[in-house]
């Protein structure tokens, strides 16, 4: 069957909207805890969940909860950064009803997954196998573009591709004329993973050949890699991933360097190690509260890892606390760097650094 070409007539553009820096959905990684943590630093205008995956049923709200906390305090995070549900699935009527049932909770917005490289995924036609078949991404779209009030928002993230990058103009089109508001590119390939380099010069082709605002991801480390990022891709807007676990101040840097600001000779940009170990306080404290015990001393050794590749402190921090896994020995350790976390309030009688109850 001929892939419909999901062509439009010429319209005018919107006035552009303010730039934005948007935080990447990273599942096992940008969580609720680390979207509240690193919204609190500053430099992040919004936040898009990790997915929540819809197969063949209706999901019951607390699930939805579940991933998206938020969605008990206005789809906002303490720092006030508004969130958007992010659904992965490949049936368009199944993923409609949950969108429905999502809206009703007050999402920030709804965003659909077309970029997921993951294999568990894949072979079950979610995430970036559905760039195989625009025709489908085209059915997801509009399918839950009318589940949802008009007034809310609904978003999409993809790959340049399965394999290659040769639909990827069809496949944007096809999100465009389904009715999304704003479309998200991941410059690589599934079959590219995360191997640098990212492809910002397709995005370009994308954003010349849609009628939507387009933001650029993939491969934005720092100031230099946001500023190549945006003339290559033509795109004002961007999402950073991983590039603002390893260096929280990377969206407050990136902002000052589009406002023209020069940071002091000799000072770098953004957030400071010292600055940030209080955030590193509260990060655990949070996961003492809110996640089960197993997984709670490989939460912080996790961003830890991330933190030692931007601050020589964050290496030596890794090494001290890479062996540990009591709360109380990794209580003692952040005490004597850090100090209790700011605002935690009386803590919990199991935890020195656990939320207060």
């Amino acid at each position: 069957m001929t892939s419909p070409s999901f062509q439009r007539p010429a319209a005018p553009l919107a006035p552009a909207p303010a730039p934005m820096i948007l935080l990447a959905p990273m599942e096992g990684l940008l969580d609720f805890v680390l979207r509240d943590i690193l919204t609190r630093v500053g430099g992040i205008d919004r936040c898009v969940s990790e997915f929540i995956r819809i197969t063949d049923q209706l999901l019951p709200e607390r699930v939805f909860t579940r991933i998206v906390p938020e969605l008990h305090t206005g789809s906002r995070t303490l720092a006030g950064v508004p969130v958007r549900a992010q659904l992965l699935g490949s049936d368009p009527v199944c993923l409609a009803e949950n969108a429905g049932r999502l809206a009703g909770l007050g999402p920030a917005g709804i965003d659909l997954n077309f970029g997921c490289p993951a294999k568990v995924v894949n072979r079950h036609g979610g995430g970036a196998a559905l760039l195989d078949e625009p025709e489908t991404v085209f059915a997801i779209v509009s399918a839950v573009r009318r589940a949802v009030p008009g007034d809310m928002p609904v978003s999409a993230k993809m790959r340049l591709g399965f394999n290659d990058d040769a639909r990827a103009v069809e496949c944007a089109l096809a999100i465009a004329e389904g009715g999304a508001d704003e479309l998200v590119v991941h410059a690589r390939t599934k079959a590219q993973a995360y191997r640098p380099p990212a492809y910002w010069e397709r995005i370009a082709d994308i954003r010349t050949a849609v009628q939507i605002p387009v933001v650029a991801n993939g491969e934005i480390w720092t100031v230099d890699d946001a500023r190549r990022c945006r003339e290559a891709s033509g795109c004002e807007s961007l999402m950073l991933g991983r590039g603002v676990v390893t260096d929280p101040g990377l969206g407050l840097a990136i902002k000052a360097a589009m406002n023209g600001d020069a940071a002091p000779a000799g000072v770098l940009p953004g957030i400071s190690w010292p600055e940030l170990l209080p955030l590193l306080a509260e990060f655990w404290c949070i996961v003492c509260a809110r996640l089960e015990p197993r997984s709670r001393a490989g939460r912080l050794k996790q961003w830890l890892n991330f933190l030692r590749r931007r601050f020589p402190e964050a290496e030596t921090a890794y090494q001290q606390l890479r062996t540990l896994n009591d709360p109380a020995l990794i209580d003692a350790w952040l005490a004597g760097v850090a100090g209790p976390p700011r605002g935690a309030g009386q803590p919990c009688r199991r935890h020195t650094f656990s939320r207060a109850c």
